[in-house]
């Protein structure tokens, strides 16, 4: 059988012994007697020899596992060469490269090949001395002049994933066509003799260089003569953070952080949450308790690489956690106020409320794709987010979504309104205040079947909705670009007070409908929430029915 031969092939050029035994399991359940364990076994055995696990601008990401489609060390080995040989055609050949890692299953071993097989390569190794944020990672790559960076991450997936993103030299991840060009570097030694690859062990460890440089960096972000009281809880969700964030904190002077204990040191089985990522129902309710318990003014929490950001206050009365818009708004609203020199942006599924706020100032705004590979791109930029809690608040040192300096740059805005007997609570209120309410909300559906997402998306570009919420609305088909923006698989509906953008994830089996209700400017914000709410509930509904699938 075909099937059996690759997957025996594999097994044995597999350096993992976890990976080789969980294969020829399979390998033996396949060919057993037993109906029961050959239909198992063999359904595995496809998944898992589906295809190459893809690479694109997110570089990879995916359940481990052994096979072609999982994420292993021979697919590590593979893509670090593969990078390498890009990297050499650039004529980047004998530059620096640091490599990263977080404290998932599997980072450390995926990390130490792919710095063996850059090494081998010709190129200049700094690897990390322990499990460290993706930002500061991020961060090494323009302070040491490395050529280019990676880091294996999952960021907020599942405990079961893991992932390899890779940076330029420039600190920005990569766009097309430069992933395709990695791919096809990376199918090319796939193809080859990829088990005798050179491989070298010379690397200089870094550590407490980097972390002083990056701490000194955020702590550099707080003027001297800004307030510093504020009474604060901080969760790194399990991941990487606790130990630089204490440390900027420090370095900032601003008190330290009661801590989630229960999630603050590393533990890739992320035992307290059931999904890893603060903006999941229930994720934040220990921070949360904690908050309520030491009358806080404000929850902070990153996500396990510490490149997002969530924060938490007391809203209209309750503790709740900010939508990624509407800290989005605070923290521009806050580099408009400060007078930061440059280009706002966020991305098209983010609120339209940054541009609203950077025109009225008279300042320049860049919509841009989903994700940082493009807002990081903005040149001049001076702040930019994306409403998945991803906000960049130092563009030249990190130009990248940063959830530590995010952290800092919280701190310092609410000690700053805490001394004027104020709250991140007043400040929302006094933003729609100014510009109107933008509520914002998500249709999120998750699939075990992929091909439901391209059939939902292709029922709403064969028949888009005329009106949503009574009011006409502009239907643009962003497959072809739009204002020049780059082709994207994305469907968006514009209305004068309606705002929505439907698309795959770039990150999970999701389809995602982006909401965003508009209310002019009124005295009683309180009931414009109210108001917006209801709205929202209605365009959820709308935007279901036209897309064929469960509100």
């Amino acid at each position: 059988m075909e099937l059996i031969d690759e997957a025996t092939r594999w097994r044995d050029a597999d350096p993992d012994p976890d990976t080789r035994e969980q294969l020829d399991q399979l390998i033996v359940q396949a060919q057993a007697d037993d109906p029961h364990f050959v239909g198992t076994a063999l359904e595995e055995l496809r998944a898992a020899f589906a295809g190459p696990l893809e690479f694109g601008t997110a570089g990879l990401r995916g359940p481990l596992g052994p096979g072609p489609s999982r994420m292993n060390r021979v697919v590590v080995t593979q893509a670090a060469a593969g990078f390498a040989r890009w990297l050499s055609r650039q004529r980047h050949e004998g530059g620096k490269v640091i490599v990263g890692y977080d404290a998932r299953h599997k980072s450390a071993e995926f990390a130490l090949d792919t710095a063996e097989i850059f090494a081998g390569a010709g190129f200049e190794v700094l690897l990390v001395d322990e499990p460290t944020p993706t930002p500061v990672v991020a961060f090494g790559i323009q302070h040491f002049g490395c050529v280019a960076g990676v880091v294996v991450t999952a960021s907020h997936n599942p405990p079961q994933d893991n992932g390899y993103k890779v940076y330029l030299g420039d600190g920005s991840q990569i766009v097309p066509p430069t992933d395709t060009e990695i791919a096809q570097e990376i199918a090319a030694v796939a193809a080859g003799d990829w088990a005798s690859l050179p491989r070298a062990d010379q690397r200089r460890i870094v550590g407490d260089e980097l972390r002083e440089a990056y701490v000194a960096r955020v702590a550099s972000l707080v003027p001297d003569v800004a307030p510093r009281d504020v009474n604060w809880v901080h969760t790194a969700m399990h991941g990487v953070g606790t130990r630089v964030v204490r440390e900027a904190v420090a370095a900032a002077g601003f008190p330290a952080a009661h801590e989630v204990a229960q999630q603050a040191d590393p533990n890739p089985e992320f035992p307290t949450v059931s999904f890893p990522n603060p903006e999941e129902p229930g994720a934040i309710d220990l921070a949360l308790a904690l908050a309520e318990q030491t009358e806080a003014d404000v929850v902070v929490a990153n996500d396990p690489d510490a490149d997002r950001c969530a924060v938490a206050a007391r809203i209209d009365g309750a503790w709740r956690m900010l939508t990624g818009d509407e800290l989005g708004s605070i923290l521009g609203d806050d580099a408009i106020r400060r007078g930061v020199p440059g280009v706002f942006a966020n991305s098209v599924v983010s609120s339209t409320l940054l541009r609203t706020m950077a025109r009225n100032a008279g300042r320049e705004h860049r919509t841009t794709l989903t994700g940082f590979k493009w807002i990081g791109r903005v040149p001049d930029l001076a702040f930019g987010y994306e409403e998945a809690i991803g906000y960049c608040v130092d563009p030249k040192a990190v130009p990248d979504k940063d959830g530590i300096s995010t952290a800092i740059t919280v701190l310092r805005i609410v000690a700053e309104l805490r001394a004027e007997g104020r709250t991140l609570a007043d400040r929302l209120d006094e933003i729609a205040a100014r510009y109107g309410l933008h509520a914002t909300s998500q249709l999120s559906v998750r699939v075990a079947d992929l091909s439901l997402i391209a059939d939902a998306m292709a029922r709403l570009r064969a028949n888009p909705p005329a009106t949503l919420l009574g009011e006409p609305v502009a239907v643009d088909d962003l497959s072809g670009g739009k204002d020049g923006l780059p082709p994207t698989d994305a469907v968006e509906l514009t209305g004068r007070r309606v705002h929505v953008v439907a698309r795959p994830s770039g990150t999970e089996p999701k389809l995602k409908c982006y909401l965003e209700v508009r209310l002019d400017p009124r005295d009683d914000v309180a009931a414009a929430r109210a108001e917006a709410a209801g709205k929202l509930a209605d365009l959820r509904r709308e935007m279901a029915a036209a897309l064929g699938v469960d509100a």
